[in-house]
C-alpha cells in the first residue's frame, strides 16, 4: 500500500529540501577544500559538479511532479535540495565561467541569503495562520500606529540624507509601508469610533 501524501507535507518537504541542499554544499565544498586535485576529466573535458546538481534536480523535480507517493516525494524533496546544494557550491564559477573563481565570496553570499530567504518562507507557511492572526491584533493595537508614524519618521529622514539610489528605494517603500499601517489604524478606529489613544 502507497502512503499517500497530504498538503500538510509539503512545509516538511521544503524543510528537507533545505536541510540537502545545505548538507549537499557542505559535503561539496569539505571534498573541494581536502581534495582539489580530485576532479573527473572526460578527455579534456573537466566536468564540474554543477552537472550532477542539474541532473539531481531534474530527476527530483520529475519525481515529485509525476508521483503522489510520500517516500517518492521525500526522495524528490531531497534530490531535489542535494541537486541545488552541488549548483549553489559553484555560483562564483557560473556567474564568471572560470574556474579561478571556485572560491569567490558571492557563492558564500548566495548561499547564506538563499538559506535565509527559503527558511523564512518555510515558517511563514508553516505559521500563517498564528502569523495573520498575530499581525491582525497588532494593526489594531495602538502600538501598531506608534510604530508606523516611527518608521515613517525615520524613512522620510534617510530619503532626504542620503543620495544612494537603493537606501533612497528602500526608505521611500518603508516610508509608503508605515504610512499605510498608520492609515489602517485610524480607519479602523473610525469605524469602531474609539479614541486614538485607547
Amino acid at each position: 500500500m502507497s502512503a499517500r501524501q497530504s498538503p500538510a507535507v509539503r512545509p516538511s518537504l521544503s524543510v528537507l529540501a533545505l536541510i540537502s541542499f545545505v548538507a549537499s554544499f557542505t559535503v561539496a565544498r569539505t571534498f573541494t577544500t581536502l581534495s582539489p586535485s580530485a576532479v573527473f576529466v572526460a578527455g579534456s573535458i573537466h566536468i564540474h559538479h554543477f552537472w550532477y546538481g542539474i541532473a539531481m534536480l531534474a530527476l527530483g523535480g520529475w519525481l515529485g511532479i509525476n508521483y503522489n507517493d510520500l517516500r517518492i516525494t521525500r526522495l524528490a524533496a531531497v534530490m531535489f535540495g542535494a541537486g541545488g546544494g552541488l549548483i549553489g557550491d559553484e555560483i562564483g564559477l557560473l556567474l564568471t565561467l572560470e574556474s579561478a573563481n571556485y572560491w569567490a565570496g558571492v557563492t558564500f553570499t548566495f548561499v547564506i541569503i538563499f538559506t535565509s530567504v527559503a527558511s523564512i518562507l518555510i515558517l511563514v507557511n508553516i505559521y500563517r495562520t498564528v502569523i495573520r492572526r498575530e499581525f491582525s491584533e497588532f494593526l489594531g493595537s495602538s502600538a501598531s500606529f506608534y510604530f508606523s508614524v516611527l518608521l515613517a519618521a525615520i524613512s522620510v529622514g534617510f530619503v532626504f540624507e542620503t543620495d544612494n539610489f537603493i537606501v533612497n528605494i528602500a526608505s521611500t517603500v518603508s516610508t509608503i509601508i508605515g504610512v499605510i499601517i498608520a492609515l489602517s489604524y485610524v480607519i479602523q478606529r473610525l469605524r469602531k469610533k474609539t479614541p486614538l489613544n485607547a
